[in-house]
């Protein structure tokens, strides 16, 4: 598909870059040159680790939040990439930025969900980029809306970068889930059908938000076939400036990557991929349905409380009959039976006077 040729393999990017998967780590923050240094000397150590990352600029929801080191933080990373031989790679945001990282001998740049998510940032940035010869990664924007993706990494294809990846990092949740990101894997999957050629790493540390989901959402992507994996570590997370919660120390990432199974990909077996691309995308999606059902039996607790405050019948037979017709009109709009849709309802509602009468009985 024309928009994205000429990509080059990753590890046709540098020498070192020849294993599978390919392994980017370091701390969410440069917090200070002590840090950098004990946590990249320690991830040198693991053979898979070939990248060192650093957020040197962080782009906080609210001021007076920890914002980064800056251009000092540049500074240690050099550092870093003397002393360990390990490449860098920081998130940009603005042509600033890109400016400083080369001179800074940065090895490779990523753009931020948020940056992706504005197209007049992506084009700031891909102007500032224009005849550059170094790699350049794009993070999935928050919402999941794959053209804006794809959008953000033709603009940068555009300037004439061919070294070029793509970040799945998950996509905001409007609705609390036990991952801090959605990961859909849908998105990735139909990412990578429509460009063979475009390497696809993914950030299990922000899809899991917590250290506890990390090894599985890594997991997940090696069955995908996914080309690396961008995992956060640092030598003592419980002291991080920012997101300490999904950060590993070096020794617990060494033990997730001996535990990866990495599969095979086989080019004679296109048809069976394909099928494990629909089943993929339908375990995605009933993921979802499942948070989103429990979300709503949350709900239902809440009522069940406030019906039991106030004296109030648990069936209320005139709301059900509301909550069954918009259903079944909005199911018949989508080309869904009427059946099906009045039985899916009525088994949610079922559950929903159990709950309520739980709470009843309990009080």
């Amino acid at each position: 598909m024309s928009g994205l040729d000429n990509i080059k393999p990753i590890h046709n990017w540098f020498k070192k870059l020849d294993s599978h998967p390919i392994v980017i780590s370091g701390p969410c923050s440069a917090e200070s040159e002590e840090q950098l240094l004990a946590t990249a000397h320690e991830l040198k150590k693991i053979e898979q680790v070939k990248i060192f990352r650093a957020g040197v600029w962080k782009p906080r929801t609210r001021p007076n939040s920890f914002e980064g080191r800056g251009e000092d933080a540049l500074q240690w990373l050099n550092r870093v990439k003397l002393e360990t031989g390990l490449l860098t790679t920081v998130e940009v945001a603005s042509p600033k930025h890109v400016e400083m990282c080369l001179r800074h001998n940065v090895d490779i740049l990523w753009i931020g969900a948020r940056t992706t998510s504005n197209p007049f940032s992506v084009q700031e940035l891909a102007s500032a980029l224009q005849g550059m010869n170094i790699p350049v990664m794009v993070k999935n924007p928050i919402n999941p809306d794959i053209n804006l993706w794809i959008g953000a990494l033709e603009r940068i294809h555009k300037a004439g970068i061919t070294k070029l990846a793509a970040i799945h990092r998950g996509f905001y949740p409007f609705e609390k889930t036990i991952l801090r990101n959605i990961p859909k894997w849908e998105i990735p999957i139909e990412l990578k059908s429509r460009f063979h050629n475009l390497p696809i790493i993914c950030d299990p540390s922000h899809i899991a938000g917590t250290r506890k989901y990390v090894k599985e959402m890594a997991q997940k992507a090696m069955d995908l076939n996914i080309d690396g994996l961008m995992i956060e570590s640092h030598f003592n997370p419980c002291e991080a400036l920012s997101d300490s919660e999904q950060q590993l120390t070096p020794a617990n990432l060494d033990e997730l990557l001996r535990g990866l199974v990495c599969r095979v990909y086989n080019i004679e077996h296109d048809e069976i991929d394909q099928l494990e691309k629909y089943r993929d995308q339908i375990d995605s999606i009933d993921t979802q349905l499942i948070q989103l059902l429990s979300q709503r039996m949350n709900i239902i607790e809440e009522i069940g409380e406030y019906k039991f405050k106030n004296n109030m019948t648990i069936l209320q037979l005139k709301q059900w009959e509301k909550v069954r017709e918009r259903g079944v009109d909005l199911g018949n709009s989508l080309g869904m039976s009427e059946k099906f849709i009045t039985q899916l309802l009525r088994m949610i509602h079922k559950e929903a006077i159990l709950k309520q009468n739980e709470i009843m009985n309990s009080k």
